[in-house]
């Protein structure tokens, strides 16, 4: 079927609810039955795909009698036909749309690291619910985190689900198992990285070890530092600003402020070029320059200023 036509029976399907839906909205209790009666067996199906799909999103809810009326959760006002409508059509489109357009087709083909914060997290939901696609869920998780991601851990179900209510507790748990997984990886990983840098080279693997994520995901330039003690063992690592690297922004007293507290002998400068080429460019070089000068006035030695890209690092002592 083509997608022209794919759309137009997504449209009649849509049109095929919404009297139904519309019915509903207008009585505080109802059977299924009786809806059923009032638009005839032709309507059977949709009838009955509707109240269970409003049960299933907490819309409705049967009574524990055994009478088989169903009663709206809160007052029927606070539901928006027209809103349940435009979900649930997003949600069949993205059934039928391309593979190559699905999170998960597209992580098999082109692998994980082409994939968007929305589209991973669309993968952790697995599935949506009626109205709501995974992929939807995960656009509005995505953007809601948008600049405080690390939020995300501390996320409790109420939370997600308020933002989505695809989120349910299958989905919570498939989420936040996915953070623990990536937190206790990155902990080993971290634990295995060398605890010495003496030379340029080493500088360059732990940078683009310890510093993945901020040369592979960051839009904007992040610069930071590692502290070292007089045997070159690394100390520490901090973020010291978030911006396009310029002298105004990059301020001796903020680089050297963590070194002075971790008592370093020497620190070794690192920032990421977020359009992925790490070529230093004539304002790296003023800044290290500047930052070397104010290093040999304190006794705190700058050894080396990296800069990564998405797929190398470059080292401005041996540029």
């Amino acid at each position: 079927m083509s997608p022209r036509k794919q759309s137009q029976a997504l449209d009649q399907r849509i049109d095929r609810y919404r009297p139904v839906i519309e019915f509903l909205s207008k009585r505080r209790q109802f059977s299924i039955q009786e809806v059923k009666q009032h638009f005839g067996p032709r309507a059977a199906k949709w009838v009955t795909q509707s109240v269970n799909e409003l049960v299933q999103q907490g819309w409705v809810h049967s009574k524990e009698d055994g009478s088989g009326i169903y009663s709206w959760v809160g007052s029927p006002e606070d539901f928006s036909v027209d809103q349940w409508l435009d979900q649930k059509s997003q949600g069949d489109r993205v059934k039928s749309s391309p593979k190559a357009e699905r999170p998960r087709e597209r992580l098999l083909t082109y692998g994980v690291e082409s994939l968007g914060v929305s589209e991973l997290i669309a993968i952790l939901i697995r599935s949506g619910r009626p109205g709501e696609s995974a992929v939807l869920a995960g656009k509005k998780i995505a953007r809601q985190y948008e600049h405080r991601l690390q939020s995300l851990a501390n996320a409790g179900r109420g939370e997600l689900k308020s933002i989505s209510h695809a989120v349910a507790d299958a989905a919570y748990c498939q989420i936040m198992a996915g953070i623990e997984l990536g937190r206790r990886i990155n902990e080993q990983n971290r634990q295995v990285l060398p605890k010495r840098i003496s030379s340029s080279a080493e500088a360059i693997e732990y940078c683009r070890r310890h510093f993945r994520r901020l040369a592979m995901d960051r839009r904007q330039e992040e610069f930071h530092i590692i502290t070292l003690d007089t045997k070159n063992n690394i100390i520490d690592t901090h973020r010291i600003t978030v911006g396009t690297l310029d002298a105004s922004l990059v301020h001796p007293r903020e680089v050297f402020r963590p070194a002075i507290k971790d008592a370093a002998a020497s620190i070794i400068l690192v920032h990421n070029h977020p359009s992925g080429d790490a070529s230093p460019s004539p304002q790296d070089f003023s800044v290290t320059q500047r930052l070397d000068s104010a290093g040999q006035m304190l006794g705190i030695e700058v050894l080396d200023h990296i800069v990564l890209g998405k797929s190398c690092a470059v080292s401005i002592r041996e540029s």
